[in-house]
């Protein structure tokens, strides 16, 4: 196996997505996906030279998991045992006030980031796990540590404070962090790039729109604003999760619905956003709901787009202006309805979106506005992935 690949680790409550990357070329060995661990009918789905093993087993734990993953790579040609593994690179939410550039892993950052727990219940400890169990699995290879939260640390005072009283935010870290910055870093730079445009000249507004999903506002390359908060509740309509909404809610449930703490989380989280709307959260089975004619699958809708440009407008104002408008991740990749409804309107301001070239198949990154449009109306892939592993070899190339 060729030498200076970094293995990237994205470990979540339940499942653990990993990629084997050349952070050189960004070529990928081998990628896969560990499901349902500790649940009935664990999975294991292992890609590698255009073929893929499948294989129901048991997974009792993360440990476990990575075990089965490591084994699929050793059967598949690449033990990772061998030599030419140089890091790991592990995907970790929340890095609070504490962590804001990728961080080489000891016992006391991995006590920080299970300190953390607080702010991300639902992702850090996962996060955790997945590091013990690589540590367990190859003891001597450097760990390193990507936060989700590090691109947003520098957010502007006013960006990043809630007006609650500042004591208790104080006490409790309680201010506006921001998500999916290795993805808004990633596809902002490759804007940049795409362009050929250095990144300190353009003022960009980047959508990652997946299950999850949220916007950016950068400044010469520097986010002003984003739309996720304290945790990756608050924003946009995601696929369970309702984004914002009047904090009075909260109380009218625990009031009158009888909902406790784990009852709030679990509706807000799970039980929201368009599933809570339609049923689905699947993108797929919400347009072809909409096709049907179910009207709940036309209103999730509605307010999904509604949600995108109230963020786009309020963005356009802080900025002043923008040179480029980009969508990214799952459901702005694929979606061209999104991005020309989103975006529907807009003349007077600039922004319009090519028909053809919004509906066309292709994966690359593309410009879907018309030549001579005032703003650049861009679709760009993200690859979180590829931007763990680069982060993941500077560290180490420093030790």
């Amino acid at each position: 196996m060729d030498g200076n690949l970094v293995l990237v680790v994205n470990s979540g409550s339940s499942s653990i997505k990993y990629q084997l990357v050349d952070p050189a070329s960004g070529a990928v060995e081998a990628a896969g996906l560990v499901e349902r661990i500790g649940e009935a009918g664990g999975a294991i789905e292992h890609r590698t030279d255009g073929r893929t093993v499948s294989e129901q087993v048991s997974i009792p734990d993360h440990t476990a998991g990575l075990r089965l993953a490591f084994a699929k790579f050793a059967e598949t040609g690449h033990d990772l045992t061998a030599a030419g593994v140089t890091a790991v690179g592990h995907r970790v939410v929340h890095g609070g006030e504490v962590f804001y550039r990728p961080t080489l892993v000891d016992a006391g950052v991995l006590a920080a980031i299970e300190d953390l727990s607080a702010l991300a219940p639902l992702h850090n400890p996962a996060n955790v796990r997945g590091i013990e169990a690589v540590c367990t699995l190859l003891p001597n290879v450097p760990q390193v540590a990507v936060f989700d939260t590090a691109f947003f640390h520098g957010l502007p005072d006013a960006a990043k404070t809630y007006a609650i009283d500042a004591k208790v935010a104080e006490t409790h870290g309680i201010r506006r962090y921001g998500f999916h910055g290795t993805s808004h870093e990633y596809v902002s730079g490759r804007v940049a790039e795409f362009l050929g445009r250095p990144a300190g000249s353009l003022n960009q507004i980047v959508f990652h729109l997946g299950n999850g999903a949220s916007v950016s506002a950068l400044r010469g390359g520097r986010p002003v604003d984003t739309s996720m908060g304290l945790t990756p509740l608050e924003g946009l309509v995601m696929g369970t999760r309702s984004g914002d909404l009047d904090p009075g809610i909260i109380l009218h449930l625990m009031r009158t619905a009888h909902l406790d703490v784990n009852g709030v989380d679990r509706l807000l989280n799970r039980g929201s956003g368009l599933r809570g709307m339609a049923g689905v959260n699947d993108f797929r089975e919400l347009r072809r709901l909409i096709g049907e004619g179910d009207d709940n699958a036309r209103l999730a809708y509605d307010v999904y787009v509604h949600r995108l440009r109230r963020y786009l407008g309020a963005y356009l104002i802080e900025l002043g202006g923008v040179d480029a408008i980009t969508f990214t991740a799952g459901v702005g990749e694929n979606n061209p309805d999104v991005r020309a409804d989103a975006l529907a309107g807009l003349s007077r301001f600039g922004i319009a979106v090519d028909p053809d070239r919004n509906t066309a198949k292709d994966r690359s990154a593309r410009r879907i506005s018309p030549l001579d449009a005032e703003v650049e109306v861009l679709v760009v892939p993200t690859n979180e992935e590829l931007a763990i592993a680069r982060a993941a070899a500077a560290v180490t190339a420093t030790v």
